[in-house]
């Protein structure tokens, strides 16, 4: 079926060309894929333009050129947009292998030393803003650029095709015409070797991104006013955009850009407290616990006065601006725990931090030596229950009665002890034993110290 639109009947015509006809290698296709509206937009066109290839071409040369869609999870993902995208990926993969489409879903996370929580609240890194944005990389490129070479590794080159537009904004516009040749519709990556850039729908307007995904029925055989609504719901006043209409019921939206519900590189969440506005009041603790975060950032007394190299942290005025002191990042972690819980009230299937995650702050803070706050303390004083992937507890009740009558006469003893035993069962939580040398020797140093002052 044709869509009755000449521009986007060309873009579909461009990628049929391109994917069957200009390149003869079998160079894979990476789609970027957040289910937001540009790169539902792509996949739909690209997915038009394989059927009719399919339908057209004889084989074997119908479909050589495997299509991945990758969708990169940060862990921190806007949960009403994690939800959907998990809905529409299953629809994706089912409905590719049901129409023989070699259409290949692909889910990317950051490394567990990488996540967001595991940095912040493992290890005492501030939250991000404009001037230290550590999360782009850890949690977005890496991920995605390991996948990319893993691609690049087996088939030589890898060609990326992303939903980015002209129209998006004038820095976008002048960004992408920066790294395109003239007369060619590939472009080499800015960074990645052997890896090619190609932007289909470059030049479409805001309109009719709404009018593909209004009108063109989603090939996958999703619901698309799904995502019209998010939309919609996600619309502050100052992101009102019009859109061409199919029907009464659409109105107008928002073009609202979604992200980590914990991003503080922003002032102001507006897609969420619009959300939130609008029916979503599940999310108010979310909103109230990102802003905290956003308000202490740079709390004075909150911050350590070393880096984690020894480098002095204090500024000229006298202010810390060092990693969180534990006591904060304990506290952080309790209230993290709390709304998770309330939350779940509602929606139990929410989870703001996974187990593992859990675990590896516990690593970290004994490798730093903070053995005044646990974990898995917190956790049951919050749930009531022991984490479930394991019990992070360094003696039971009667080892611990025993070990105080032995050192009785110098506590101090039974502290070390404690706390070496809980960095031998920490490291097996991570199922490796490497740096537990130079972490108990790092432990027996302190003590020495503490004992000698």
């Amino acid at each position: 079926m044709k869509i009755k639109n000449k521009k986007i009947e060309g873009i579909i015509e461009e990628l049929i060309d391109q994917y069957a006809y200009a390149d003869k290698s079998d160079r894979p296709w990476i789609i970027g894929f957040s289910g937001g509206k540009d790169s539902t937009v792509l996949l739909t066109l690209v997915w038009i333009a394989l059927k009719r290839i399919k339908k057209d071409l004889p084989y074997p040369f119908q479909l050589r050129r495997p299509v991945y869609v990758v969708c990169n999870d940060t862990m921190v993902e806007n949960p009403i947009i994690s939800t959907y995208v998990e809905e529409v990926l299953s629809k994706i993969e089912s409905a590719a292998r049901d129409q023989g489409l070699p259409i290949i879903v692909k889910k990317t996370t950051p490394k567990l030393e990488e996540s967001f929580w595991v940095n912040v609240l493992g290890k005492g890194y501030p939250v991000p803003n404009n001037t230290f944005r550590w999360c782009t990389d850890k949690l977005k490129i890496r991920p995605t650029s390991n996948f990319l070479l893993e691609q690049i590794d087996e088939k030589g080159e890898a060609i990326v095709l992303l939903g980015t537009r002209y129209d998006e904004s004038a820095t976008r516009e002048r960004s992408m015409r920066k790294h395109e040749i003239q007369g060619k519709r590939l472009s080499k990556h800015n960074t990645n070797a052997n890896t090619y850039v190609y932007a289909p729908i470059k030049e479409l307007m805001l309109e009719e991104v709404w009018y593909i995904i209004n009108a063109v029925p989603s090939p996958w055989g999703f619901d698309n006013s799904i995502l019209f609504q998010i939309y919609a719901d996600a619309s502050a006043d100052d992101y009102e955009c019009p859109t061409v209409v199919t029907n009464k019921e659409h109105s107008s939206c928002g073009q609202s850009r979604f992200g980590c519900w914990t991003c503080t590189v922003v002032r102001e969440d507006k897609s969420m407290s619009a959300l939130i506005d609008n029916g979503q009041n599940w999310m108010k603790p979310l909103l109230d616990y990102r802003n905290q975060l956003l308000e202490e950032r740079n709390v004075h007394e909150h911050r350590m006065p070393k880096r984690k190299n020894g480098q002095n942290a204090v500024s000229e005025d006298g202010r810390n601006y060092g990693p969180y002191y534990d006591w904060y990042r304990a506290k952080t972690l309790r209230k993290l725990l709390e709304v998770q819980k309330n939350i779940q009230k509602e929606r139990p299937n929410v989870n703001l931090i996974t187990n593992q995650e859990l675990i590896a702050i516990q690593v970290i803070w004994n490798r730093e030596m903070i053995f005044d706050y646990n974990v898995g303390s917190i956790y049951k004083e919050v749930f009531d229950k022991e984490i479930s992937t394991s019990n992070i507890k360094s003696l039971d009740d009667t080892e611990r009665r025993i070990l105080k009558e032995i050192c009785v006469e110098n506590m101090s003893y039974y502290h070390l002890i404690d706390n070496l035993i809980t960095l031998q069962e920490t490291k097996t939580l991570m199922l490796s034993k490497y740096g537990l040398h130079n972490d108990v020797e790092n432990r027996i140093e302190s003590f020495v110290k503490e004992i000698e002052e």
